[in-house]
């Protein structure tokens, strides 16, 4: 599988370095000399500083966008309707309407899509979800979710701080990863409420989201995106009705990686509790990018796709509608 990258910033070499056997034979970015640093890295890679040269290419077969918010659906459209296949990061989009045609040029084209929600694959998630698939918290009732940094010198003059460009901020940001867990474990959910002020930074975007979410049949999940954590910080709890699960620290200035299990005994009382560690190298860009060949080499819909990201946008829009920054 032959790869072409498009944006070659943080997120961009990351992928770089995780194509799991696959081979990057072009990468673009519009600042001159970062394609080219990148490229430096892989034999006979080409650098662009146009990205249509890039994706437009006869021996590229993938195509990563890794890219500001505004170019996401924009460029992931070209290559599908180039018929090649896209790993677009999330939110894929700034908007839900964005993401309708590169929906339909994927179905026209056959070619697949997946979005980068890449917390799914860190190894605690990975581990929670096989827990709750085998019944080990009963029936899900509510979980409570944060994540959260502290920005940087200059954080309200980059491009996540201009609307127009990434289509709001903190919520779209940060919040779409919670929105998108939230729906992977408790399924739709339908009845938002939220509000998303911007209390610090001086920028036209929310610097928080507070997110009240519920399922069709009551279950909640409460949720809280912010850049004014000041100490970067990211805890997931799910709740059931026999255990509850903690996925905290996602490794580096977000502490060490762990999953708790609390299972309540028969007498309740203090629950038996199970601590894993994941310490060492974050493996899941690797899984993830791993898993997607194998979507494509088995002809099967990648999840997280589309679909994921076209219902956790809607989300995002209609707490921005009830109380965004103002």
């Amino acid at each position: 599988m032959r790869v072409a990258i498009t944006g070659c910033g943080g997120i961009g070499n990351r992928r770089a370095a995780n194509l799991a056997g696959a081979s990057l034979v072009a990468c673009a970015d519009p600042v001159p000399g970062v394609a080219a640093k990148l490229a430096a890295g892989h034999a006979g890679c080409t650098a662009e500083t146009d990205w249509r040269k890039a994706v437009g290419r006869k021996d590229v077969d993938l195509v990563i966008v890794a890219t500001p918010h505004d170019q996401l659906a924009t460029i992931a459209l070209a290559a599908a309707e180039a018929g090649k296949h896209v790993l677009v990061e999330k939110p894929a989009g700034r908007r839900p309407a964005e993401l309708d045609p590169v929906i339909a040029a994927a179905a026209r084209t056959g070619v697949r899509v997946r979005v980068g929600f890449n917390l799914r694959y860190h190894r605690g998630f990975r581990r929670a979800r096989r827990i709750v698939d085998e019944g080990g918290l009963g029936s899900l009732m509510f979980l409570r979710a944060r994540y959260g940094h502290g920005g940087r010198v200059g954080y309200e003059k980059e491009w996540r701080a201009n609307p127009a460009v990434s289509g709001g901020g903190e919520l779209i940001d940060q919040g779409v990863h919670l929105i998108d867990l939230a729906r992977w474990f408790l399924g739709d959910l339908p009845h938002v409420e939220g509000y998303a002020p911007t209390y610090y930074w001086e920028m036209p975007v929310d610097d928080n989201a507070f997110l009240l979410l519920r399922s069709a049949g009551g279950q909640t999940a409460f949720l809280h995106a912010s850049c004014t954590e000041w100490k970067n910080m990211f805890s997931f709890e799910l709740y059931g009705r026999t255990a509850k699960l903690v996925v905290e620290g996602l490794g580096g200035s977000y502490g060490p990686e762990r999953l708790t299990w609390y299972r309540m005994k028969p007498e309740m009382g203090p629950p038996d509790t199970e601590v894993e560690e994941y310490p060492g190298t974050d493996d899941s860009w690797a899984v993830e990018f791993a898993e997607f060949l194998e979507d494509i080499r088995l002809n099967r819909q990648p999840a997280a796709g589309l679909p994921e990201a076209r219902a956790a946008l809607p989300v995002v829009e209609e707490v921005y509608r009830q109380g965004g920054p103002r």
